[in-house]
């Protein structure tokens, strides 16, 4: 039986030689980020800024969105986001948070629910105010900065402080490109967004120690090796599995994206940039930087690479 196989396992490729330009893009892709966050900043969803959330259906045939916003607009409640939900007969209505106290939230609520009409069905309502916002914004950065902190010292007793400090600014490079995709497209940005941010860096580290493993394996087996050659033939020895697992994982997220409705799209679509920009991440930045190191060989290693040298020539 023949094996599917998207890269063969025998690829003799130059990353090494790749890896300025690819730092050079990095570099910029970092700084254009930043700055696009900057001068455009993240549409926050009501998870941080607090709202109001109506889910509702249809009771008469798929859902008129824009005839709806029409008649939302003329109740005077400040910013109105409508989409589909799940299927043509559900809709969720995202409105600001109303100046005043509770009272003027449950208003708010009633006015929408009495322009919606007898057609619709509201299913579910909430209201985030704009403490429990700012302290929702306040906990996803700190998991985020936890979990960063957490996987830099993983990778630090596992392997030495320099690939600890290459995978952390391949996860930070990660991390940014992912906040700056979603300024520039103006997708929410929530929990679920947060949840995504750190799946990514799940991911990308997973790549990420899968190559390191192989590079300290090889550092130990061929003691006569240059370092640039003990980097490229790690490269190319996980090449395959590492496309593999990205692109099975790409076609999961990409049934999400075409089935998964509205809501999980974009959560699936940072999914996708996440695990392309993980993977060349991984095999571009986090090696390109360990490449900057001079990998010392403890004597174990010597010992190690003098025997794999031997086994090699037998």
């Amino acid at each position: 039986m023949m094996r599917l196989k998207l890269v063969p396992s025998d690829t003799s490729i130059d990353f090494m030689k790749l890896h300025p330009a690819a730092l050079v893009f990095s570099a910029l892709l970092v700084l254009a980020s930043i700055g696009i966050f900057l001068v455009s900043g993240l549409n926050l969803g009501i998870d941080f800024k607090g709202g109001i959330l109506i889910e509702a259906r249809s009771n008469a045939g798929p859902a008129n969105v824009s005839g709806l916003r029409g008649g939302l607009e003329q109740l005077d409640l400040g910013d109105i986001n409508l989409q589909e939900f799940g299927t043509e007969t559900d809709i969720l209505i995202r409105v600001q948070r109303q100046e005043g106290d509770e009272k003027a939230q449950i208003a708010a609520i009633q006015a929408i629910t009495q322009s919606l009409g007898s057609d619709y069905e509201v299913r579910r309502t909430e209201f985030v105010g704009p403490t429990v916002g700012a302290e929702l914004a306040e906990k996803g950065m700190l998991a985020v900065g936890c979990a960063l902190l957490a996987i830099m010292l993983y990778i630090w007793f596992r392997f030495e402080w320099q690939f600890s400090i290459a995978a952390i600014l391949a996860l930070s490079h990660d991390v940014v490109s992912t906040i700056g995709l979603f300024s520039l497209t103006s997708f929410e940005f929530n929990l679920a967004t947060v949840a995504a941010i750190l799946t990514i860096a799940g991911y990308s580290i997973n790549d990420t120690v899968v190559v390191f493993d192989r590079v300290r394996e090889n550092l130990r087996r061929y003691k006569s090796y240059e370092q640039r050659d003990i980097l490229n033939k790690s490269l190319n020895e996980t090449l395959s599995r590492t496309v593999m697992t990205s692109v099975t994982t790409l076609l999961a997220l990409l049934a999400i994206v075409i089935f998964g409705g509205a809501v999980l799209r974009d959560f699936a679509l940072a999914m996708m940039w996440g695990v392309i920009i993980g993977t060349y991440s991984s095999v571009f930045v986090a090696v390109g930087m360990l490449a900057k190191f001079d990998l010392k060989r403890t004597e174990e290693d010597e010992e190690d690479g003098a025997v794999g040298d031997q086994g090699s020539t037998s």
